[in-house]
């Protein structure tokens, strides 16, 4: 068996070149959502100080976007400070799939929220297409609970952006979409770490 590195060929440096370049667009398009961003992290923070809690959740790629925002709540982003309450809602793999066993794929969100959302609390659900029936059925179900519901989607509108209270949507194709919305994350978590620093200073 030959342990030969294949050369690179000038088709396959295309393939990379224009997978870059397609995300380029999406994130100048993200660029014009700053104020969106800013009002987010302003928003969460404030919820989250006074007692709140952040939920979040995804399918596949989002999910996993899900999980990285909430574990730079609980546990830190750009410094030190105090650990603050963000439940993925894909975590709890026993919940999970008991809740999809018994009540179906399409609730395995929304019966968590259900449980765990109070007035206040703030649901961020992403998606690349908007459209899939567990996030829908989670955000009836937090604004049922009097949670607000922000969704970072794909182009919208759509089913999901309609549900929600407010919505970043993106143009591009779903793995375009998905990275920047990473960015999105980062500068959400930005925003929200300097609001608590300006609230309790930079070790609190």
């Amino acid at each position: 068996m030959s342990t030969t590195t294949p050369p690179i060929t000038t088709h396959a440096s295309r393939i990379a070149r224009d997978h870059v370049a397609a995300v380029l667009p999406v994130i100048e398009a993200l660029q014009a959502e700053a104020p969106r961003l800013a009002e987010w992290g302003a928003t969460l923070a404030t919820r989250l100080l006074g007692g709140a809690r952040l939920l979040a959740a995804g399918n596949g790629g989002s999910a996993a976007e899900a999980q990285h925002l909430t574990a730079e709540l609980v546990g830190r982003f750009d410094g030190d400070r105090r650990a603050f309450s963000a439940i993925c809602l894909h975590g709890d793999t026993s919940a999970l799939t008991a809740i999809g066993n018994d009540y179906g794929f399409e609730h395995v969100f929304a019966r968590q929220v259900t449980a765990h959302a109070a007035p206040g609390d703030v649901l961020i659900l992403l998606s690349t297409s908007g459209t899939s029936a567990n996030l829908l059925h989670a955000a009836r179900a937090a604004r049922a609970a009097g949670a607000t519901v922000w969704a970072l989607t794909g182009p919208g509108p759509n089913p999901l952006t309609i549900a929600a209270d407010d919505a970043l949507t993106l143009p591009g194709a779903g793995a375009n979409v998905q990275e920047a919305q990473l960015v999105a994350v980062h500068a959400l978590c930005r925003v929200f770490d300097a609001a608590v620093h300006a609230a309790l200073g930079p070790t609190r």
